[in-house]
């Protein structure tokens, strides 16, 4: 009788090959699954309604809430991480939501929140950092000093108000290997998303994707843009921002992708009348995607910047404009539910024709951009040679008679040969 360990080393090894498909051809399209909100509603049954929609827009994985119980109803201050029952649903619930999206062939993302837990009873300093009573019973030596623990100093940013993970203990990180392990072995998940990203070092993301084997990762590195101290305004040359989400994916060993958060930075005030920032002092796009798009994970809102939270919102009256820049460029896109599924049939259906576009044309993570204009009002270039976008009010088209227009709406157009 095959053994669990026998089964996954069959994951592990068929995960080897895909992930080498998927980083080699870059034709990850992702879909952020959820809002702030979702978890007033039983959130996989509503996602297990729309996967045929789903796969049908050619999203190739979505990524989902935080899925273990947690002490906040939104997911993000977990407490028993074997525990499957959450606000969004039950186990059984999730279960089936994944056995639909197998049947699919789209992936599941897991939203993994290892940079703190919430503990069960409390310990040194009469603060809850023990976790007694459930699995992965540690005590304060599996918490950071700098959070209140035994442990040793954090090696990122601190995430204040509970306990942070100290991710430099030999058994924190055998437990998180085997919890890792399990929800791709045992529960379904195939993709890994890695929550607040700054507060451990990203070696210990390597050792977790080296050791769980995800399909596809991606970690939330969420640094600050350079803005000009005296009007408040973003500043141009965004090098060091981009270098810093640069500097993490390389200490992953280059095995996990980042969120492109410069060039959301940027983009969200280029479309307002300064579409020059979109163009380098190199003739590159400005973002992550200008200097390792393979690795960028490029996006126009999510959960934290948009919804209800709104603490870093894309301009309403621009989406689509955002949406043309980073499906028809270099990186991997990804998709928010609002945008898809609450902003009326007519983005949905704009953001579906040109996920088509880009899958028709072969643009993919690495494709090649050639712009050709960044001026206040108007952003163009030519992607691989064989897809030509606009965005912004003035007025254009690509020379020669070879383009046809493929699709166009408010502020953009996309052309191909």
């Amino acid at each position: 009788m095959a053994t669990l360990d026998d089964a996954m080393g069959e994951i592990f090894q068929e995960a080897d090959s895909e992930k080498g498909e998927v980083i080699r051809k870059g034709k990850e399209i992702l879909f952020q699954g959820f809002n702030w909100e979702s978890h007033k509603n039983v959130w996989w049954k509503n996602l297990e309604k729309k996967m045929t929609d789903l796969a049908e827009s050619g999203f190739t994985s979505v990524w989902l809430p935080p899925a273990t119980q947690s002490f906040s109803s939104e997911g993000y201050l977990p407490q028993n991480l074997y525990s499957l029952d959450s606000s969004y649903g039950s186990q059984h619930l999730l279960e089936v939501l994944l056995q639909k999206m197998s049947q699919y062939k789209i992936r599941a993302i897991a939203d993994i929140v290892i940079n703190h837990r919430v503990g069960t009873t409390k310990g040194h300093g009469g603060v809850y950092n023990r976790y007694d009573g459930i699995p992965l019973s540690w005590d304060e030596h599996a918490v950071t000093s700098c959070s209140g623990g035994l442990g040793n100093n954090s090696t990122g940013a601190v995430f204040n108000g509970v306990p942070n993970i100290d991710h430099t203990q030999p058994f924190v990180r055998e437990d998180i290997i085997k919890w890792l392990r399990w929800l791709r072995g045992s529960i379904g998940f195939q993709d890994f998303r890695f929550d607040f990203a700054k507060g451990y070092a990203a070696k210990f993301v390597k050792e977790y994707v080296e050791e769980s084997k995800p399909v596809f990762s991606v970690g939330e590195y969420w640094d600050d843009c350079a803005y000009s101290p005296s009007d408040s305004r973003l500043e141009y040359d965004q090098d060091s921002h981009r270098q810093r989400i640069i500097n993490w994916i390389d200490n992953t060993g280059g095995l996990c992708t980042a969120f492109d958060f410069t060039t959301k930075g940027i983009l969200q005030e280029a479309v307002k009348g300064e579409l020059w920032r979109l163009r380098d002092s190199e003739n590159k796009p400005p973002g992550v995607m200008g200097w390792w798009p393979s690795r960028a994970v490029t996006f126009i809102e999510n959960h934290d910047t948009g919804s209800t939270q709104a603490h870093w919102p894309f301009p309403s009256g621009h989406l689509m404009e955002g949406y043309a820049y980073i499906l028809t460029h270099p990186g991997i896109p990804t998709i928010f539910y609002d945008h898809f599924y609450d902003c009326g049939d007519s983005m949905h259906d704009q953001i579906v024709k040109l996920i088509k576009i880009r899958k028709s044309q072969d643009i993919h993570s690495r494709s090649n951009v050639r712009i050709l204009e960044a001026q206040p009002n108007l952003y163009a270039a030519i992607i691989e040679e064989k897809l030509c976008m606009k965005i912004g009010e003035g007025s254009w088209c690509p020379d020669g008679g070879e383009w046809k227009l493929a699709t166009s709406g408010h502020n953009y157009a996309v052309w191909h040969k």
